[in-house]
């Protein structure tokens, strides 16, 4: 085993398990088991658990992104007060300061990638299971959790047509399977613009003008166009079992990123404007108060203004 397959074994373990447990679980139920719905299910199954458990990320990811946001100004005029100075001192002196300001703010540049760097394991072991379906049915072995019997189940299950371990550049061998081709184009696209959906609806209805103009933001127009590029790309070599869970990956960060543009959305940002005007309708307060409910009328406290207590002043006695 390489050094590459040493990491990744107890991620392909773990991937293969809970696909296991789904499929046990939706057989106990009644499907087939050796139906291609049926661990196309426990692909999606293995989608919800990951992404269950990356919720507490995904609220730092929040916090972190809004941290870049508001140490934007602080930033710009840390770069024009070293504008021109390229000496060693300068530059170590301005990358000090930066670091002291991702302190004072909580946050990082990296931040924002955090959940997808925590999932690309999960999803190279998956490529890796799925991709070595075929070898290891034709050997009677079994890959990770998933025994010989269940491997030859999976090599055979097919949805529409297409086996879930072929891939699109796969299907141009000696055989032409159009089942497969129609349908790795179609989960190709669907993975890319829901991931281009996601990142454009934060661009724009999640970003404060101020962050708009900032080269943080000049980053993200980039990335917006690169990474579905790079998805697409690479997806005509993914497994249709992969395609399934990278699309309904991307479908949850969408609906995830939806309601928390819609509920908790940056300050200053159109979604924040429109937020306002929707609890404005409402008789309600621009921002959502701590402890409100729906339905619920809020009742606000004003703080009573501390008064400073006068200290007695000692008088002069008269001396006798």
């Amino acid at each position: 085993m390489d050094f590459f397959g040493t990491i990744l074994f107890p991620f392909r373990w773990l991937v293969s398990w809970i696909m296991v447990m789904f499929h046990e679980g939706f057989t106990f139920l009644g499907l087939d088991a050796a139906s291609g719905w049926t661990w196309t299910l426990s692909i999606i199954g293995l989608v919800v658990v990951i992404r269950a458990a990356l919720i507490p990320v995904f609220v730092k990811q929040i916090k972190a992104q809004r941290g870049m946001q508001a140490l934007q100004p602080d930033l710009r005029k840390l770069q024009q007060k070293y504008k021109g100075k390229t000496d060693q001192l300068s530059r170590q002196a301005m990358t000090q300061e930066q670091m002291a300001l991702y302190k004072k703010h909580g946050t990082n540049p990296f931040a924002a990638c955090l959940p997808i760097l925590i999932q690309m394991p999960f999803f190279f072991a998956l490529f890796t299971v799925l991709n070595g379906i075929s070898k290891a049915s034709r050997e009677g072995e079994g890959i990770g959790a998933l025994s010989p019997q269940e491997v030859r189940q999976f090599d055979d299950a097919t949805i529409f047509g297409a086996p879930l371990s072929s891939t699109f550049l796969g299907s141009f061998g000696g055989n032409i399977n159009l089942s497969v081709i129609i349908l790795s184009v179609l989960m190709i696209i669907a993975m890319t613009a829901s991931q281009f959906i996601t990142q454009k609806q934060i661009m724009a209805k999640n970003m404060s003008e101020e962050a708009m103009q900032s080269p943080f933001m000049r980053q993200q127009k980039i990335m917006l166009y690169i990474l579905p590029l790079v998805f697409g790309i690479g997806g005509i070599n993914f497994p249709i079992g992969v395609l399934i869970y990278w699309t309904t990956t991307n479908i949850w960060t969408m609906a995830q990123q939806f309601y928390v543009i819609r509920r908790m959305p940056t300050p200053g940002s159109p979604a924040a404007k429109a937020l306002a005007e929707r609890r404005a309708k409402k008789g309600l307060p621009a921002v959502p108060l701590l402890g409100e409910r729906k339905g619920e009328p809020v009742v606000e406290t004003v703080a009573q203004p501390r008064v400073q207590r006068v200290q007695p002043q000692r008088k002069k006695r008269k001396k006798k």
